[in-house]
């Protein structure tokens, strides 16, 4: 029961604006480093197909056109040799407010449930969605490598969880986590799984991997284009797996228009039929790794670790907001305290390699490395 009125916390994100002046003094402004925000630009194929698909005049369906589903479907099929029915496919409007909506439906569904399971350092609306939704956020230690210690959840806490959150590759950490393990905790739990891979086209070490391959009973996988096609501005994304739980939640998401604009969906269509773009970002995003990695390397005397996957270094500092201070002053750049990914991880920091190839220079030339 709710005792007491609800005071939003700060953004995070919001708490880095005391740091913008030092970086912004610099001779060429703020590298911001901060937030994944894609600054690529997308394909123009897609560009063009938003302002020529003629559907921004009706209502899109909310559960996404049978156009976009196919593409979903067909996508599956080529990256991770899944097959996946189509009509188990839903449109998100972006992945964000899917992660931050989700418990409040689950609850719904199953009310003597109550809890939330996601993983004790990430990307922190999977708790957020949790207390909004009146739920318990439980989390999940995590192992030294960054994946789920799911032996240390605790009985009662399976035992009230709606859903156990995996994000592989991790953000921050870049892990890539043993998504059949998780899958099979889940089954024998009674927990449905719902694995957040937004990040599985930049995945460096092996291939690509989906909790799909290892079926699709009481799993749910989440894409979103908003990495993979640099399309984070048109809020785009999907979720695939268990017919009935995706057959629930295209149903009651049609009651509170979650509906993706119909030119959106058609410019999606176009993108996810398109690897080859995918392919240059990749390219992109792996040369920026390795240089902001050489970068920050020579700056700090340390080396610097590539992630298994995704496009940000994680960092073990002293102290992480001290460190962004001095990257601010001392570079320009705008990079986020581990403290923002959870309480225990306040000796990292986080770094987004979204900037153009030229302002990671410009970084290198103001570290004087």
């Amino acid at each position: 029961m709710i005792t007491a009125p609800f005071v939003p916390p700060p953004y995070p994100y919001e708490r880095l604006d005391r740091l913008v002046p030092l970086a912004a003094a610099h001779d060429g402004g703020v590298v911001d480093l901060s937030v994944g925000t894609p600054v690529d630009p997308p394909p123009p194929a897609v560009v063009a197909a938003l302002s020529t698909s003629d559907a921004e005049r009706g209502y899109p369906a909310s559960i996404g056109t049978a156009e976009y589903r196919r593409a979903v479907a067909r996508w599956m099929h080529r990256r991770f040799g899944v097959d996946i029915d189509p009509a188990a496919v839903g449109a998100c409007i972006g992945t964000k407010e899917f992660v931050g909506t989700l418990p409040q439906w689950l609850a719904l569904r199953t009310p003597d449930r109550d809890t939330i399971l996601c993983p004790a350092v990430a990307y922190p609306t999977y708790e957020m969605g949790a207390i909004l939704a009146g739920c318990r956020p439980v989390p999940v230690p995590m192992t030294p490598h960054g994946q789920l210690q799911l032996d240390a959840v605790e009985p009662g806490d399976a035992e009230r969880a709606l859903a156990l959150w995996v994000n592989s590759p991790g953000n921050p950490t870049g892990a890539i986590d043993d998504l059949g393990a998780v899958a099979e905790w889940g089954r024998a739990h009674g927990v449905t799984v719902f694995s957040d891979e937004c990040y599985a086209e930049f995945t460096w070490s092996g291939p690509a991997r989906s909790i799909l391959q290892h079926g699709s009973d009481g799993v749910i996988a989440v894409h979103s284009l908003s990495k993979r096609s640099n399309l984070a501005g048109a809020r785009v994304g999907s979720y695939a797996g268990d017919p009935e739980l995706v057959g629930y939640l295209q149903e009651v998401r049609k009651h509170v228009g979650m509906m993706v604009p119909g030119p959106v969906q058609a410019a999606a269509v176009v993108a996810l039929d398109d690897d080859e773009h995918v392919q240059v970002q990749r390219d992109r995003y792996l040369r920026r790794l390795q240089r902001t990695a050489e970068i920050l390397g020579a700056w700090s005397g340390q080396p610097v670790a590539l992630p298994d996957g995704g496009f940000y270094l994680w960092i073990p500092v002293a102290d992480g907001w001290e460190v962004a201070e001095r990257l601010a002053a001392e570079a320009g750049a705008l990079v986020s305290p581990g403290e923002f990914y959870g309480p225990t991880v306040a000796d990292h920091i986080r770094i987004a390699v979204v900037q153009p190839d030229a302002r990671i220079e410009l970084v290198a030339r103001r570290l004087e490395v």
